[in-house]
């Protein structure tokens, strides 16, 4: 069972046929095929049914892909680890973000680590919540700047930012809460979900417009066309300019801390990252790291003095 089997049949899995698998790896249908035959030989079990010209798969081959992924993602994870331990400043980061943290923190964060470190290798995912914690649970990513850990998946919270999510909207635009249209983000976006929930405690159930990112929901809002829930950051500007209002709504604002995820065994290179948000950035983009022995709902963060991230398993 070798990687290049794994690759192949993970390519297939997302592609949903051999030869649109086949054109990504850049190799012929009929290796594809062979690939995936002698995989399924091995594990014992038909990964793959027809469905019209494409295949999808079957029971067991969804439970292989979950396994398969993990162990392609830990194969690149341990090469990366025992490299960067050599020599932390010169290693491989693989980086990903929420989309909101992608399009408002991170430019910064990698700007002031890069001036510092310009030897390290960076690659950023930028995506939904469910993209980004699955890749990072698939140890296919180091370090993700984003919401609250899942538990159970063997992530770990090192530091965090403060954060909160406002409703905003264009001055002018005071409809009740009820009749006023909000602004939603893509699906899998952990504040598409807030503001449902939202919703629900409010008790009501307002008209709705799916949006595909929270930059194009902010744009629209600002444009007029409703309501929309936004990090304080990336609306700040807006608010400044008086393109943007932020409108009493209970509930809010909402304390939505951002977090500096790893897996539970980070490289070097991963923990100089974390150290260098910590200690070694401008006040206004530092993560803080948790103070030990503090108790539960009163946990306050230290930054200077500190020269290695401490860990704070998941809840």
């Amino acid at each position: 069972m070798t990687p290049a089997r794994l690759q192949s049949f993970l390519t297939i899995v997302d592609t949903g046929s051999v030869r649109a698998a086949a054109a990504q790896l850049h190799v012929t249908e009929s290796a594809v095929s062979a690939s995936l035959a002698a995989l399924q030989q091995e594990v014992g079990a038909t990964l793959f049914e027809r469905q019209g010209r494409g295949l999808r798969l079957t029971e067991s081959g969804a439970v292989f892909a979950s396994y398969a992924r993990q162990i392609l993602g830990l194969l690149e994870e341990s090469v990366i680890a025992t490299r960067s331990g050599l020599a932390p400043a010169s290693g491989r980061l693989r980086l990903g973000a929420f989309t909101t943290a992608g399009e408002y923190l991170m430019p910064g964060l990698l700007a002031d680590f890069r001036t510092a470190y310009p030897n390290v290798e960076i690659t950023l995912d930028v995506g939904v919540r469910d993209h980004i914690l699955r890749r990072l649970a698939d140890h296919h990513l180091d370090v993700v700047v984003g919401g609250r850990p899942l538990p159970g998946r063997g992530m770990v919270s090192r530091a965090t930012r403060d954060n909160s999510l406002i409703v905003v909207a264009a001055p002018g635009y005071d409809a009740d809460l009820e009749e006023a249209t909000w602004l939603l983000r893509e699906s899998g976006s952990g504040t598409r979900a807030t503001m449902q929930a939202l919703f629900e405690s409010l008790g009501i159930v307002p008209p709705t417009l799916a949006l595909g990112s929270h930059g194009a929901a902010i744009a629209s809002a600002v444009l007029g066309l409703g309501l929309t829930l936004a990090s304080a950051d990336a609306v700040a500007w807006y608010l400044a300019e008086g393109e943007l209002v932020q409108r009493p709504v209970p509930g809010t604002p909402m304390s939505r801390p951002w977090h500096l995820l790893t897996t539970a065994h980070p490289s070097a290179t991963t923990l100089l990252f974390v150290d260098h948000l910590t200690t070694g950035v401008p006040e206004e983009l530092a993560f803080v790291l948790p103070r030990r022995g503090t108790r539960s709902g009163t946990r306050r963060g230290t930054r200077r003095g500190t020269s290695r991230a401490t860990a704070r398993a998941a809840p």
